[in-house]
Parts: C-alpha cells; structure tokens; sequence
C-alpha cells in the first residue's frame, strides 16, 4: 500500500482546499515528530515560538516570515481539528462560488491581515503594555473565508448539530460576536485576529462586487515564485537537438549532397590506406548513419 503515493496524487490533484488542509496537517506532524527527537535527547524544543507571530515588534524583526507560517502552525491536537474542520466546512462553501485561486488568496491575505490586527493592538493599546504573546493558528484565515461566503451568500442555509438549520450571516455573525466578546478574556490576541481576518473576508467580497479582485496581484505574485523554483529545480536534459533549416532550392539541395558525398569518399578512401580503426568517432557515426539509408 503506497500511502506516500496516494498523499503525493491527492495532493496534486486537488483542490486548493485540500492542499490547504494537507499542509496544517503535515506542518503538524513535522513538527510533532521533530519534537520526539528532541524530547528524546533531552533537550528543549521551540521550534514552534520561531514560526508564531511574535506581538514584540523587536522580535518581529528578526523574524520576518511568521505573519505568513503562523496561520499553518497548530501546537495542540485539538486546536488543529477545529481549525481543520472549519476550513473544510466553510472552504466547501467557497468553492461552490469561486475558483481556488480566490481561496487561496482571502485565506492568505485574510491571515496576514489578522496578524496585523494583533500586532497593532498588542503595540498601541494599553491593555497590554506589559504583555508579551505568540499568534499562532489558521482561524484568522477561517474566518476571512468564513465572512466571506458568508457575505457572499447570505441566506444559504447549513445545518448544525443539535440546532438545526440556520442562515450563513447568523453563523458568520455569531462567531465575530463571540471573538469580540473574547478579547477581554483567555485568548485577547487571538480574537483580534480572527476581526482582521473577518474584516479581510468581508473587504474582498464588497470589492469583488464592484469588479476588482484584490487578490488577483497577489496570486500572480505567487505564480511567479512558483515558476521560479519549478525552473530552477526542474532537471535539464542533457540532450542537444539540432534543428536543420530545409534546402532553399534544387540548386542548395544539390550542393548538400555533393558535400556528403564527397565527405563519404574521404572515409572510404581513408578505409583503404589505414584501416576501419582509423577513423574518428565522429566518422563512424557518419558512416553508420549512411549504411541504414
């Protein structure tokens, strides 16, 4: 059973869904794994505190990439089951809308946006003069999806366990309300992020109905990194093929000949003063070629 095969053909076969929730998944693992390895050698492991966004805007700095690899790091099983099944849910709910390209885009620039909600209040409000955090998770990235069909699609109905059917906006508003209402509690970072997130999903959808796509830029931003590394790994074939130009004329068609020829009464003559083991390489291949015509 190739489980590796099956996952890479999923992988590339699928949608922009799926790859999305194959890469929480995967950063996940890696992750988890990596940490055996060190839990094992007695050592302690961070790797995760490198990849969430830090609130500290010194830390920020140095680390430039966590606005981007926060919103696929989960620490917790079920932190990431959650985020995984809401991504799925509400990710179906887009795609009966839109092309992958367009999820792609508000997931990404939705988490981007979020991470700068968080950065932004943890560095102007007071409330958290002496508080440090790490942003981590794919909910700010959720929720842009989430508001986005939501605004999108209002009134398309989905079924909850336990309550039934309920309108897409109340769902959407239901969770926005309960993000603001969280903010003075446990998780105040978090929540903040989710708003940016939402906010991103809810900007997207009003600028697409007035025609512009402001995830259109980005997307081919990534393409051409993507084309970029695909060229630059992609292996070369060491094969050089020559393309002949046609004769122009008899006149040309003739004068080709006679050089062959005459090439072709070198080798023979040379055959006969020394020897077949005479030749070069290259004249051989000659030969050769002209005794299969």
């Amino acid at each position: 059973m190739d489980i590796i095969g099956d996952i890479k053909r999923t992988f590339k076969e699928g949608s922009v869904l799926t790859r999305l929730i194959y890469i929480n998944i995967g950063v996940f693992l890696i992750l988890k794994i990596i940490g055996v390895f060190f839990y094992l050698a007695g050592q302690p492991f961070s790797l995760a505190e490198y990849l969430a966004v830090p609130s500290v805007t010194d830390e920020l700095i140095k680390r430039p990439w966590t606005p981007v690899s926060y919103m696929f790091l989960h620490v917790g099983f079920l932190h990431l089951l959650f985020n995984v099944l809401g991504l799925y849910w509400f990710g179906q709910l887009f795609l009966y809308h839109f092309e992958g390209d367009k999820m792609l885009s508000v997931y990404l620039l939705g988490g981007l946006v979020g991470a700068a909600f968080y950065i932004i209040a943890y560095n102007v409000s007071p409330a958290f003069d002496s508080i440090s955090g790490l942003l981590l998770g794919a909910s700010a990235s959720i929720f842009a999806v989430l508001v986005a069909v939501a605004f999108y699609d209002p009134n398309r109905e989905i079924h909850l366990f336990f309550i039934g059917r309920f309108p897409l906006k109340y769902v959407a508003l239901f969770y926005v309300v309960l993000s603001v209402i969280g903010i003075s509690t446990s998780n105040p970072g978090g929540n903040i992020a989710h708003l940016g997130g939402a906010v991103w999903g809810w900007f997207y959808i009003y600028q697409l109905r007035k025609g512009i796509d402001m995830g259109a830029g980005f997307i081919k931003f990534l393409n051409k990194i993507g084309d970029f590394f695909s060229d630059a790994f992609k292996s070369k074939s060491k094969m050089k093929v020559t393309y002949r130009k046609p004769p122009r004329d008899d006149y040309e068609y003739n004068r080709q000949q006679n050089v062959k020829q005459e090439e072709i009464n070198h080798i023979l003559d040379k055959i006969a003063k020394s020897g077949y083991d005479s030749l070069t390489k290259k004249e051989k291949e000659i030969l050769f070629k002209q005794g299969k015509k």
